[in-house]
């Protein structure tokens, strides 16, 4: 008797909010993390490196955090999972907010961190419940980019504080904990009887589990672990690459290209909403691109672009080129989180993706500015632009896997409406 690879399940309101919504408010203090290391400065009275520090601490502390409760988010555990991470989430940034001491703040700041960490691994895993992993990722991208902008505008409008910086973030925290319970989760076949042909191929995570190399359906579990642990790896490098661009874009824009304040100001908004059309894009078109060559295409123009804004020295190339830039990224990794949700729908590769993203994410600004300071701009375009390349082969085969894994699990699937749009997308 095998046991049956677990059905993914149609969208629903509910679902979109609990599922999208506790997402967001995971990776809400990276979104802010220029907002709050003004609040930091001014609160605390510290220089802006020392406000930075205190921001990669928070932020490496919701990656090992996701890292560490990923496992326990494969099942029904994402519900505890998420109901105590977004407790501590709005109880840290809560006290934080409040800004009664330097140590209460400090405190604050790195409990927000860890329990932001059970919300990314939380919703991470639910994501891959969701039929349709291409749309769920974009659905996902648009509400992440959709709220950003929003809050971007809102938070300066109201005055840049550790009440509103760190309060806000608590607040949403606090209004998702009563969704947990929505979460998705991918459910057995009905009717399962455990006879010779009855059940579809065995899931991923539960070959993996007993160490054997099981067959779902022509790919192995060994196959798709090896794989899984291969994007983990892809997908951290990679976040160095882009994140060390966006933390020097400033540095950039003004020194090398010579843009005033408002200008960047412009490259921020800009690059946002070319994000946000991006996801637009990705929702409506679904799997009838595939994943490897668009994913392929995405990193080789990213390369370029990333390039091409570190060499440029005229303002004008340099706004299009970080808008182009952003939304390419915007799409790639988007394509990354299909990719791992792909790999298994119970959520074990989505939920630490995420993770190892916010790992290299976090060194980003150091590798950034150590190669900038170092060795100029122009040299670091280059060290940029070959992370992709580099990455380009490995990445496209991994998101070719994913597409076959999805084809084969959704021909074992009832009703289900992509089973032929997947099983011509699997470039």
């Amino acid at each position: 008797m095998t046991q049956p690879e677990p059905q993914r399940l149609p969208l629903t309101t509910q679902r979109a909010v609990s599922t999208f919504g506790i997402g967001v408010v995971g990776f809400m203090s990276a979104n802010l993390v220029p907002f709050m290391i003004l609040a930091i400065q001014a609160s605390l009275g510290v220089g802006a490196t020392e406000a930075g520090t205190l921001m990669t601490a928070c932020l490496l502390a919701t990656a090992i955090a996701c890292l560490l409760v990923t496992r326990f988010t494969e099942g029904r555990g994402r519900y505890l999972v998420a109901r105590l991470g977004l407790a501590v989430t709005a109880a840290g940034f809560g006290l934080a907010a409040l800004d009664l001491a330097p140590a209460a703040s400090i405190v604050g700041i790195i409990a927000g961190g860890i329990g932001a960490g059970g919300a990314v691994a939380s919703g991470g895993a639910a994501l891959a419940a969701l039929r349709n992993p291409n749309r769920a990722s974009g659905i996902s991208g648009l509400a992440n980019r959709a709220i950003v902008t929003v809050v971007l505008a809102v938070i300066p409008a109201v005055g840049i504080g550790m009440g509103s910086a760190f309060g806000f973030v608590a607040g949403l925290a606090l209004v998702l904990l009563f969704t947990a319970g929505w979460l998705p989760m991918a459910e057995a076949p009905e009717g399962h009887d455990g006879t010779p042909g009855a059940s579809p191929a065995p899931s991923a995570t539960a070959a993996a589990a007993t160490g054997g190399a099981v067959a779902t359906g022509t790919i192995t579990t060994r196959t798709i672990t090896v794989a899984g642990f291969a994007l983990l790896a892809i997908f951290a490098l990679w976040a160095v690459g882009e994140d060390s661009l966006w933390a020097m874009s400033g540095a950039i824009g003004v020194a090398q290209a010579g843009m005033t304040e408002e200008q960047l100001g412009l490259v921020l908004s800009a690059s946002t909403a070319g994000g946000l059309l991006a996801a637009i894009a990705l929702i409506f078109l679904g799997t009838r691109l595939g994943r490897a060559l668009p994913l392929g295409i995405l990193l080789v123009l990213g390369s370029a672009l990333k390039l091409t804004a570190c060499l440029t020295t005229d303002p004008t190339i340099f706004l299009i080129t970080m808008i182009a830039w952003n939304t390419v990224y915007a799409v790639a990794f988007m394509f990354f989180i299909a990719t791992a949700a792909a790999l298994d729908a119970s959520g074990r590769w989505s939920g630490p993706v995420l993770g190892v993203y916010l790992v290299g994410s976090s060194f980003a600004p150091m590798f950034g500015a150590w190669i900038g300071e170092a060795f100029g701009f122009p040299a670091l375009g280059w060290v940029l632009a070959g992370f992709s390349l580099v990455l380009l082969v490995p990445a496209v085969l991994i998101a070719r896997l994913s597409s076959r894994i999805e084809a084969e699990h959704a021909a074992t699937t009832p009703n289900s409406s992509d089973i032929a749009t997947i099983r011509t997308a699997g470039v």
